[in-house]
């Protein structure tokens, strides 16, 4: 599945998984390529399909983290440590030094300097305060609301829970309402919690319906489901991960293993295409432009795009600042920023992007928040004023290959944090 977790750059991933399968596209075809090179011991051709690979999908992590690792093992330590400066350059690490592969790098002169700036890229950036918390340690939270009284709303993808935290918290949906994991969530005008959910293998109860999404509505106030608005049965599995309102009869939403972006129309009840599938690899969040004629999308593997609205004209943000906009899972917008939960690299962080004039650009960028304490994969969040909350620790991550927890884990944490400017 192409989830945003089994899409993730970390270092181990990124030597062993070249065996999953190739996306269509140019990109697939090289990354396929240099897998075929790889288990050849073909190191100069794994080389040369690393290049092609990030040619197609330039400043791309793994694909940056696979040339470093094909410039190792064609016997070029000093091209692999310059691709891997170049990795940090843009705040991202893989952990090479525990990666046997890579051990030689450390006879060069240049890498007690590298590892120094590792060591510093590790450090707390930013300050975050606890709002609130719920004691459920396998809750693994993904989407996160509050009302207009300030009360906090968070989803379970492990149970299939809606919960209002309180003192006691209030479960107002469970699974045995027709749902299933609990993915983002927005509120409307009246007042009406809208929500995605979609039956993954990671849900803990009995899925009859495994690869089935959509669209739910609960009144808070009477706990009770208004609208249950399915996507057509497919052969392929579906996660609607992420949904925008650009009214309350207009809501946006993003398939994560398709690719597909949806506009739903309430009147109607009816789903159509804004967006098909082979253009996003797995787009996660989404967010409206001040104008409301543009919708940014993240793909988690192919970064920011900006989407017409009236014609579905796709186009990529191009990235002017030292920063990568690749592993983007929450998206949201400030001003003229967008603020980025980055969770698909390393290590995780809370940033704001700076749009240039005409939007199409990113120009600037100041972290918000990372190496935090309470940090264990955050997922999702919202902005409030001059405030961003987000779920500080979704445990997405630890899930194994059974989709089973370990113990021990901390019920979900949401953080506050400041946008302005410093």
């Amino acid at each position: 599945m192409l989830l945003k977790r089994k899409a993730v750059l970390l270092a181990s991933l990124a030597i062993y998984s070249l065996s999953g399968a190739a996306l269509a596209d140019d990109y697939g075809d090289a990354r396929a390529e240099l897998f075929g090179a790889y288990q050849q011991a073909d190191y100069p051709a794994m080389r040369k399909a690393a290049r092609k690979a990030l040619a197609a999908r330039p400043g791309y992590p793994g694909a940056l983290f696979n040339l470093a690792l094909a410039q190792i093992l064609d016997d070029d330590p000093e091209a692999s440590l310059q691709t891997l400066r170049d990795l940090l350059s843009v705040r991202v690490d893989f952990g090479v030094a525990d990666i046997p592969e890579f051990a030689r790098l450390k006879q060069l002169l240049e890498w007690g300097d590298y590892a120094a700036a590792v060591e510093r890229l590790y450090e707390p950036v930013g300050f975050a305060e606890i709002v609130a918390t719920l004691d459920a340690p396998s809750f693994v939270p993904e989407g996160i609301a509050m009302d207009a009284d300030g009360r906090f709303y968070l989803g379970s993808i492990r149970h299939g829970e809606l919960v209002r935290l309180g003192e006691p918290p209030v479960a107002l949906s469970t699974a045995g309402n027709g749902h299933w994991s609990v993915f983002g969530m927005r509120f409307d005008s009246q007042g009406g919690l809208w929500f995605a959910s979609a039956a993954v293998p990671q849900f803990a109860g009995a899925i009859d319906n495994l690869g089935r999404s959509g669209l739910f509505r609960i009144d808070p106030a009477g706990n009770e489901l208004s609208h249950r608005a399915l996507l057509p049965a497919a052969n392929d599995a579906q996660v609607l991960g992420d949904l925008v309102l650009a009214s309350d009869e207009t809501i946006y939403a993003t398939d994560s293993l398709n690719g597909n972006l949806y506009r739903y129309r309430v009147q109607s009840e009816t789903f159509d295409v804004v967006v098909d599938r082979g253009v996003f690899g797995s787009p996660q969040g989404l967010v409206l432009d001040d104008s409301g004629q543009y919708l940014y999308v993240a793909d988690y593997i192919g970064g920011l795009y900006r989407v017409q609205l009236d014609g579905g004209n796709v186009e990529k943000v191009t990235i002017e600042a030292n920063v990568s906009d690749y592993g983007i899972d929450g998206l949201y917008r400030y001003g003229n920023e967008l603020i980025v939960i980055q969770n698909g690299i390393q290590p995780h962080r809370v940033v704001a992007l700076e749009l240039g004039e005409t939007g199409t650009s990113v120009t600037g960028s100041r972290t918000i928040a990372s190496n935090l304490e309470d940090f264990d994969e955050p997922t999702l969040g919202f902005v409030s004023g001059h405030d961003f909350f987000f779920v500080a620790n979704s445990h997405w991550n630890r899930f194994d290959a059974e989709n089973q927890l370990p113990e021990g884990l901390a019920g979900p944490i949401i953080l506050r944090v400041s946008l302005k400017g410093r």
